[in-house]
């Protein structure tokens, strides 16, 4: 299940979604995910479907390749599921025992929520997937540029964002590994109660935590021994434009953002 996560991760591709400028993405991700907020009718879900459908077939990134980030939340997806089905109250009762009830609108609820999470879980990892770590900093460090005004770093903080979500599948995989090792010196990580199990996590934490810590002095080490600096007159080889591509896709989620505001209220 770890391997599974898929945010953080990057797909190198030659596609109209992997050729657009980081800002545009960042922005349109960013817009995708209030509209999906906006969305409370299964009518607006059915257009994220084919909103959604039409971004994967143009990214080139496989569909099991990005589908298989839903196996990371399952247990969250089916957490707030049985949460909105058994604590929603409404008028239409369909099943009642003592006093727990299942009604219409919970059930209703329970499926917005469902396809919001698993829609904002693939939204976010069309991002990173399409995304190269150095296209990802330069721009949010453009988006970030206005905030300079008032003292706030901002080519720092994106790099910082940058290196914390690319180290995400880097911590997962070493985890899988310190599980793995830890499993073949009899270590049981499945059975039991929950309870036992996140009991059993915690010889985990101490060997990940010093791993965490190494890569991260390594990655300091290599910054310096190249000279990095920071953004204080920094130089691109290639520097962001926005082309034609870019205006059709902010267009396009543009559109896509009225359809889920129009949505609301049909």
């Amino acid at each position: 299940m770890i391997r599974d996560i898929t945010i953080g991760q990057y797909f190198p591709a030659e596609s109209w979604i992997h050729k657009l400028d980081p800002r545009v993405k960042i922005m349109s991700t960013l817009i995708f995910i209030i509209a999906l907020f906006v969305a409370n009718r299964y009518i607006g879900y059915l257009f994220t479907f084919i909103f959604m459908a039409t971004v994967i077939y143009l990214s080139k990134v496989p569909v099991k390749y990005m589908l298989k980030g839903i196996k990371a939340i399952l247990v969250i997806i089916i957490l707030t599921v049985a949460l909105n089905i058994f604590m929603t109250p409404g008028e239409k009762v369909l099943w009642s025992y003592k006093s727990i009830n299942i009604t219409a609108e919970g059930l209703y609820i329970a499926g917005i929520m469902a396809l919001r999470l698993i829609f904002l879980i693939i939204g976010s990892s069309v991002l990173t997937l399409t995304t190269s770590p150095i296209q990802l900093t330069d721009g949010l460090e453009k988006l970030l540029n206005p905030f300079k005004k008032i003292g706030i770093p901002a080519h720092e903080i994106a790099m910082m964002m940058t290196i914390a979500l690319r180290f995400i599948p880097i911590l997962l995989e070493e985890t899988d590994k310190i599980m793995k090792a830890q499993m073949a010196r009899g270590a049981d990580f499945e059975s039991g109660g929950i309870i036992k199990r996140a009991k059993s996590l915690i010889p985990l934490l101490v060997p990940l935590f010093i791993s965490a810590f190494r890569r991260a002095d390594e990655l300091a080490m290599a910054m310096e021994a190249r000279c990095y600096r920071g953004g204080e007159n920094r130089t691109r080889m290639k520097q962001l434009k926005i082309k034609k591509q870019d205006y059709v896709a902010m267009v396009s989620i543009g559109l896509f953002m009225g359809i889920m505001i129009v949505s609301r209220f049909i």
